[in-house]
């Protein structure tokens, strides 16, 4: 069992090398953004307990597909198998358990490490005969495929809403309406295969419009429902909510542009420490922007006409 697991911490190693960073670095920054995020969310919201519990158990149901552990159970005795799933589960629980913990959460500390436990014993049917609509049928790709992977996530987020109405609490209906655009920033993540790039008969500057274009509409789409409910129950703060759809807008577009500008590859480690600095720094993007644009249209001359 012991070998199991040093050959995912050799592969999540050789993963962050490919990526460009150092493990150790990987893992510090890794470390402060957790400790950042869970501290701001702790500030934000009364709920942050249970927000904490849904996050891990995401995380956790990833390991519970059940092709993978059919394969473990091949590999491993019954005893091993249940202890090596435990093990497992506790993990990527360990650092919600460990924050849980540290901010006195008692009652969402003894729930997760329940669930945590009792996840080990089942397994999720990664074979269900069930398509998740989606609404972005008619533009594939990005958020045709993200919205299936993370239609929980939105729905989440417009619970959030209702939940900031409930509770009178309009940082929590903002964190919201962030959450569906961060959500909608992982859709942009990993290159496109060259062939659907190659496929668009436009230019450079067109692909890149298009794309924009395409980002922009159905984010809208996403985060309407949060804005107007936003926007009727708060309608003295419209005005900070039109700036974080601005702001939203911005950071989609910049994080387009670093895609393309690093393509066919994926995003390099100087074009991640630009759009992590541009998150302390937001006026940074009046930079990286244009700088994003010109490399992604130099990248995308060699492909398309």
């Amino acid at each position: 069992m012991g070998e199991y697991f040093l050959l995912q911490f050799k592969m999540i190693n050789r993963r962050m090398i490919e990526i460009g960073f150092n493990p150790i670095i990987g893992y510090c920054l890794l470390l402060i953004a957790f400790v950042g995020v869970s501290v701001y969310l702790f500030a934000l919201s009364e709920f942050a307990p249970w927000i904490f519990i849904l996050i891990a158990l995401y995380f956790i149901s990833k390991l519970s597909d059940r092709d993978r552990n059919d394969f473990l159970k091949s590999v491993f005795s019954g005893k091993t198998y249940l202890k090596l799933r435990v093990i497992e589960n506790v993990i990527p629980a360990f650092p919600f358990l460990a924050f849980l913990a540290y901010q006195q959460s008692f009652p969402a500390f003894a729930i997760l490490a329940l669930m945590t436990v009792l996840m080990a014993l089942f397994n999720l049917n990664s074979a269900i005969n069930f398509t998740i609509p989606s609404p972005f049928y008619k533009k594939p790709f990005e958020f045709t495929v993200g919205w299936r992977n993370s239609f929980f996530l939105i729905f989440f987020a417009y619970f959030l809403t209702i939940m900031a109405i409930m509770a009178n609490n309009f940082n929590l209906g903002a964190f919201a309406l962030l959450l569906v655009f961060l959500v909608s920033l992982s859709y942009y993540s990993k290159p496109d295969d060259e062939y659907y790039v190659w496929i668009f008969n436009k230019s450079a500057q067109g692909f890149l419009w298009e794309k924009i274009k395409i980002a922009v509409i159905y984010s809208t789409m996403l985060t309407l429902p949060i804005l107007i409910t936003l926007g009727i129950f708060y309608f003295s703060q419209l005005l900070i909510l039109l700036a974080l759809m601005l702001v939203g807008f911005v950071y989609l577009i910049a994080i387009i542009l670093a895609k393309y500008a690093a393509f066919p590859h994926q995003m390099n480690v100087p074009q991640g420490i630009l759009l992590g600095s541009s998150f302390l720094f937001p006026p940074m993007l009046l930079a990286i922007i244009p700088f994003f644009y010109l490399q992604a249209r130099r990248r995308l001359n060699d492909i398309l006409i």
